[in-house]
C-alpha cells in the first residue's frame, strides 16, 4: 500500500550530533562494562559468555551447575550420562573472589560527630543521671531519659575501645578534682 503524500520526508544530516559520543554508548550498550575486576581482567572477547565463565570454573545458570534432587521415587532408572567437564583454564578467578569473599566485612555504619559530642557532654556532665540529662539544656531534642540511655549505649556498641578511654579520662579527672579539694588550705 503506498504511503499518504506528504508523510515521507528527506532525511536531513543531524549536525549538532557528536557522532564520537554516540558510538561510544552505542559501544557500550552492546557490551556492558563488568564491574567484577577480577572477571574482567581475564574475559575474552572473542569467545561467548558461557565459554569465558567455564574457563574461569564459573557457571552461568547456578540451576544447571548443581542440580537438585527429584523427591519423586523414580520407577525407571535410566542410564544419566554426566558430560565431561570443562577445563578450568583460569582457576586463578576462582582463587581471587574466594580470597575476597573470605575478607572481614568492612563496617559501613557509623555515627554522626553531633551524636558523639552530644553523648559524650551529657556522661561528662551528668555521668549515670539520665534524668538529669533530659532537663539539661542541650538537649534540644527533647529527648526523654529512655532515649538518652540508648543513644549511649549505641555510642557505646559502635566504639567501645574509644567509650573505654573516655570513660578512664573522666575517672582521672574525678580523681585530679577529689585531691584538689582534699588538699587543706593554709591562710595566712
Amino acid at each position: 500500500m503506498p504511503k499518504a503524500k506528504g508523510k515521507t520526508r528527506r532525511q536531513k544530516f543531524g549536525y549538532n550530533v557528536n557522532r564520537k559520543r554516540l558510538n561510544r554508548n552505542a559501544r557500550r550498550k552492546a557490551a556492558p562494562r563488568i564491574e567484577c575486576s577480577h572477571i574482567r581482567h581475564a574475559w575474552d572477547h572473542a569467545k561467548s559468555v558461557r565459554q569465558n565463565l567455564a574457563e574461569m570454573g564459573l557457571a552461568v545458570d547456578p540451576n544447571k551447575a548443581v542440580p537438585l534432587r527429584k523427591r519423586k521415587v523414580k520407577a525407571m532408572e535410566v542410564d544419566i550420562e554426566e558430560r565431561p567437564k570443562e577445563l578450568v583454564r583460569k582457576p586463578y578467578v576462582l582463587n581471587d573472589l574466594e580470597a575476597e569473599a573470605s575478607l572481614p566485612e568492612k563496617k559501613g555504619n557509623t555515627l554522626s560527630r553531633d551524636l558523639i559530642d552530644y553523648v559524650r557532654y551529657m556522661v561528662e556532665n551528668h555521668g549515670e543521671d539520665y534524668k538529669a540529662m533530659a532537663r539539661d539544656e542541650k538537649n534540644y531534642y527533647q529527648d526523654t531519659p529512655k532515649q538518652i540511655r540508648n543513644k549511649i549505649n549505641v555510642y557505646r556498641r559502635f566504639y567501645p575501645a574509644e567509650w573505654q578511654t573516655f570513660t578512664e579520662s573522666l575517672q582521672k579527672n574525678k580523681m585530679e578534682n577529689l585531691k584538689l579539694w582534699s588538699v587543706p588550705r593554709i591562710n595566712k
